[in-house]
């Protein structure tokens, strides 16, 4: 007996990814990251405090990798140099590079990975809103911090202000930094290469590369050390949140596909009403057809059970008179 699926019940398939598609829900997530970065400045004095209290939380907790990492990218300039251009391009090259990779390739676990980078940004985007902190190089000096960008700037592109190009500092929010996003998107990026790189060398660059991402942001006074924690908390939280998103976008997608397919069914409506006019047409011609057939050419009146019932009931000469005497006086006549 032949399997018959339950109307509504099938799993509705993907639809196959573009890149087309792809790329601007890319790029809007990412304006959307630099837009919130940009527009929730937050208070200067509330960020200022902000990390002075992380400091003093990782004081009491015994943690100072900030300073030392700090000294030794000031004092040796074939460290800081390099770690300046780590932290201020790679984030913008290798995180593309990665998702682009698993588009052409991994293609099956792509929508997957994509869909936890996006939610992870989009928590850490909540974390720059409620959360405004400086970063260790903006505090006064005597807390024993300096800005490496601002050091080694006649080296890169970036100038004195942040990491952005010369001039455009002032266009960047500079109190963003809890979570570190560079942590997390490098953690992303380290996870997808250890699970899909297939290679030893896939996987070592998948554990050093977040690891080096961590020690940079921390020696160049860009973040704490529990910004780069908390931006592996960020990672952590997206990756239980990706199987909720995922199912929500579905519903989202079948409601919309369910709304507009009766418009593309109507749409063809005056054509399989023609179709169906025509068969209906047809099928009363034949069985016009076949009534004619049927009948043989004889026809009955109300009351005769078979053809030639009266030559049968009534003998020759025997037929009842067809004006009776009742018809004129308003009686029904007979029926035949």
């Amino acid at each position: 007996m032949p399997h018959t699926e339950t109307p509504g019940t099938e799993a509705a398939p993907h639809p196959r990814l573009r890149w087309w598609t792809e790329l601007p829900l890319i790029v809007l997530v990412y304006a959307c990251y630099s837009a919130g970065r940009l527009i929730v400045r937050g208070d200067v004095s509330d960020a200022v405090d902000h990390g002075l209290a992380i400091l003093d939380i990782e004081k009491a907790l015994h943690l100072n990798a900030e300073h030392p990492l700090n000294r030794l990218f000031t004092r040796e300039p074939w460290i800081g140099v390099p770690a300046d251009f780590w932290y201020a391009s790679l984030h913008y090259v290798v995180t593309p590079a990665i998702l682009i990779w698993l588009f052409r390739s991994r293609a099956v676990r792509y929508r997957a990975a994509r869909t936890w980078l996006m939610t992870s940004t989009f928590i850490g985007l909540i974390g720059f809103t409620l959360l405004p902190t400086c970063p260790p190089r903006l505090l006064d000096a005597g807390h024993g911090f300096v800005d490496t960008m601002a050091q080694y700037s006649s080296y890169g592109w970036w100038g004195g202000e942040a990491s952005a190009p010369r001039g455009l500092g002032g266009m960047t929010n500079q109190y963003a930094a809890m979570p570190s996003l560079h942590v997390g998107w490098a953690l992303w990026c380290g996870v997808m290469l250890w699970r899909h790189g297939g290679t030893r060398t896939a996987k070592v660059a998948g554990v050093v590369y977040p690891l080096v991402t961590t020690i940079v942001v921390m020696g160049t006074a860009n973040h704490y050390f529990l910004d780069a924690v908390a931006g592996a908390a960020v990672m952590g939280a997206g990756l239980l949140l990706t199987p909720l998103v995922r199912r929500t976008a579905e519903r989202a997608r079948t409601r919309l596909t369910a709304r507009f397919a009766p418009a593309a069914a109507g749409s063809a409506g005056p054509a399989n009403d023609s179709a169906n006019g025509s068969a209906a047409t047809s099928a009363t011609a034949r069985d016009g057809a076949g009534s004619a057939i049927v009948s043989g050419g004889c026809q009955t009146s109300a009351g005769e059970r078979f053809p030639r019932q009266r030559e049968q009931r009534f003998g020759p000469g025997g037929e009842p008179d067809p004006a009776p005497s009742g018809a004129e006086d308003g009686t029904p006549a007979p029926a035949r």
